[in-house]
């Protein structure tokens, strides 16, 4: 409220007196349906005030907004615009026009109120399309931006693409995986692996030591029976060498008749 003004009045008797009040402000389209009120006391009114009442109604040039049905138009395909538009008054039909000039192609491009439409979209359709609305109190226009699509673009990042990533990726982490569990398999079992390398090398050196044990013991068994059987039947090559001896076997039996005088003196021949 910018300003409030008030007038007295009174007539020459000075028994009725007017009391006038102007109300000033700037008022935009929000205020358009908006009550002002005026109110009046007075004693004579026994306590009851008189209040009037007025509704606004503003006058304001049209909004207007393109909203299309489709986000993402491809070739082939059909769009509709719709322009959108609110004043007071009520705004005109719209004009629909495309790269500031009339719509190229009527058979095509079919305006039904402030409804445009669009069948069989392609690539020379791209472009700017205006829609103006108008009322006695001025005139206002909003713009859109068409741009078709080419079909294969639009599948080629949504199904093509994905596809060769996704094996593209697979591949990779197969090729890493398989990597790694090699790696593991080779860490995990390289004690098991070395053993089953040189079994084959312990299992011929065992056979070959068990061998020599074996060959080693059968040849002390034998040379100790053999020493036990012969213990004390020899002479020495100076007793055999002799010639005061008549023959080996006087020899062998004065030896044994020596040999329980005297065991010390006893002497083997191997």
């Amino acid at each position: 409220l910018s300003d409030v003004k008030y007038l007295k009045e009174e007539d020459a008797n000075r028994k009725t007196f007017t009391v006038s009040s102007t109300l000033d402000f700037l008022a935009d389209r929000s205020d358009d349906g908006a009550v002002v009120s005026c109110r009046v006391d007075h004693e004579s009114l026994n306590s009851t005030p008189q209040i009037a009442m007025q509704v606004l109604e503003i006058h304001y040039t049209p909004l207007v907004k393109i909203i299309s049905s489709n986000s993402w138009p491809e070739e082939g395909q059909s769009i509709i615009l719709t322009c959108e538009s609110k004043g007071k008054p009520v705004p005109e039909p719209v004009l629909w026009t495309k790269d500031g000039g009339e719509l190229p192609d009527p058979e095509r491009m079919v305006v039904n109120g402030r409804v445009l439409s669009i069948s069989f979209l392609n690539k020379t359709d791209n472009g700017t399309y205006r829609c103006e609305a108008k009322n006695p109190i001025g005139r206002n226009s909003t713009e859109y931006v068409l741009i078709v699509h080419d079909v294969f673009n639009t599948l080629l990042p949504t199904t093509v693409i994905p596809s060769l990533t996704t094996a593209t990726v697979t591949t990779t982490v197969a090729l890493t995986t398989s990597t790694t569990t090699s790696a593991t398999v080779i860490n995990t079992r390289d004690p098991n692996a070395l053993a089953g390398q040189t079994g084959p090398d312990h299992a011929l050196i065992g056979g070959i030591v068990a061998v020599v044990v074996f060959v080693t013991l059968c040849s002390i068994i034998l040379l100790g029976r053999y020493l036990a059987r012969h213990k004390g039947t020899y002479l020495t090559n100076e007793a055999k060498g002799a010639e005061d001896a008549p023959d080996a076997d006087t020899a062998i039996i004065n030896a044994e008749g020596s040999q329980v005088n005297a065991e010390e003196k006893k002497e083997y021949f191997i």
